[in-house]
């Protein structure tokens, strides 16, 4: 059991990598003695060999590294950056009944019991953010929605993996918002990234978590607020394709690189599902957020530029 949690904070010096036991946070490359440490793609491009290495050095105490209480420390995102992130949409059970439900068409059939595959769609890596960041709504932002997700991250280069061998290419898991501009999203026409990639719409962390730390993956609680009233609350028991499908999927499309992110979808609860009409984010809401066993992030919604 790694027994750590891997994350990015804010040093002097700028984002380093860190390792976060209990309420403290060590700087990995200080308490590893490797200077390619000091990134957390450092860390997963190793990564073969670094879980073993930083096991190693926290059992000797930490020695080497200075302790940081992590009530003082400013967490980033835990991956800066990755080369990509992938989202796998309608990959929830209760989100695709709300998005029919919406759409005022009969629930579809399980997708997997018809011998469908899952799809993604490419959210840029420059939309990502910190797990505490304000969230730049543009003037031109008109339906800006939420979505809490459980997201993966790649440990091990990834190209064409068998679903059995797909575990063994994750380094751990983080958390994530995938926010989108439904205007964007729905009614250009073309595809998905351009609703979902606007600066900040992807924040993630705290912390990476191994897998490990994790347990069954598919049996977490999730949930999300607006100003303090929960509007998701699920499980990733409701996925339909499971995470090591997702990650073989997509390996046999592209080849998955160490860092990479694959965002797993969301449950119901979405801004734009709800009845008689969809809500939307709007400047000074604040959204808070969670997945059992990785953590929860705050954010808050500002105009741009305030």
């Amino acid at each position: 059991m790694a027994g750590y949690k891997l994350a990015t904070y804010q040093s002097m010096q700028g984002p380093r990598a860190g390792v976060v036991v209990d309420e403290t946070v060590f700087d990995a490359a200080e308490l590893s003695g490797q200077a390619s440490y000091v990134s957390m793609l450092g860390i997963l491009e190793d990564w073969h060999r670094a879980q073993e290495t930083l096991q190693s050095a926290l059992a000797k105490g930490g020695e080497q590294a200075k302790a940081l209480p992590l009530v003082q420390t400013r967490l980033r995102a835990p991956v800066l950056w990755p080369s990509a992130i992938y989202c796998a949409g309608a990959n929830y059970s209760d989100h695709a009944a709300e998005m029919a439900k919406r759409a005022n068409r009969p629930e579809e059939p399980n997708p997997k019991t018809l011998g469908l595959k899952p799809w993604h769609f490419i959210k840029a890596s420059r939309s990502l953010a910190d797990p505490e960041a304000t969230v730049q709504a543009a003037h031109y932002t008109q339906k800006l929605d939420w979505e809490v997700e459980l997201a993966v991250v790649i440990g091990k280069k990834a190209s064409y993996v068998d679903v059995t061998q797909a575990p063994a290419h994750i380094a751990g898991y983080v958390l994530h918002n995938d926010y989108s501009e439904r205007a964007f999203q729905l009614e250009r026409g073309g595809q998905w990234v351009k609703g979902k990639s606007a600066d900040t719409f992807a924040p993630m962390g705290p912390w990476l978590v191994a897998p490990e730390d994790v347990g069954d993956v598919h049996r977490l609680k999730m949930w999300l607020t607006v100003n303090g009233t929960k509007v998701q609350d699920g499980t990733t028991a409701n996925m339909i394709f499971g995470v090591a499908e997702l990650v073989s999927y997509v390996s046999g499309f592209m080849t998955l690189l160490p860092g990479d992110v694959i965002s797993t979808g969301t449950p119901a609860g979405v801004g734009l599902g709800m009845k008689p009409e969809p809500r939307y984010l709007k400047p000074g809401d604040v959204v808070e957020l969670g997945i059992e066993k990785l953590g929860t992030a705050r954010q808050v919604v500002r105009t741009f530029g305030n």
